[in-house]
């Protein structure tokens, strides 16, 4: 095929990419609207904003994952010892308390009926 055109693979130099990330900081910015005013798919411009950090230096995705201490109050609420499961099928419905000890079996029960 001689007149067939090949793709190519777009480049974008570093001030573009710094001028739409800042367009993107905004407040109220849509990510989808800026690439689309700048003919770029939002993806690539969510993929250029996880590159880049919060102090400007760019880093991996496995960079990007923290650790974020949480504390966990203690609930005075009991805890479940059933599975209580409510399906409707139009004017059917079908109410099942299934003991918590058997969840496999009731998951097996659950993909038999829904099939």
């Amino acid at each position: 095929m001689e007149g067939a055109k090949r793709a190519t693979r777009r480049r974008h130099d570093a001030d573009l990419k710094t001028k739409i990330l800042a367009e993107c900081g905004a407040p109220g910015a849509s990510v989808a609207q800026v690439a689309l005013a700048h003919g770029l798919n939002a993806n690539l411009v969510h993929k250029w904003r996880r590159q880049l950090g919060a102090d400007g230096a760019c880093i991996s995705p496995l960079d990007a994952a923290s650790f974020i201490p949480m504390t966990v109050s203690s609930s005075t609420a009991p805890m479940a010892s059933d599975i209580r499961i409510e399906l409707r099928r139009g004017a059917l419905a079908i109410n099942v308390s299934w003991p918590l000890s058997e969840s496999a079996a009731c998951a097996a029960w659950m993909r038999e009926l829904l099939r």
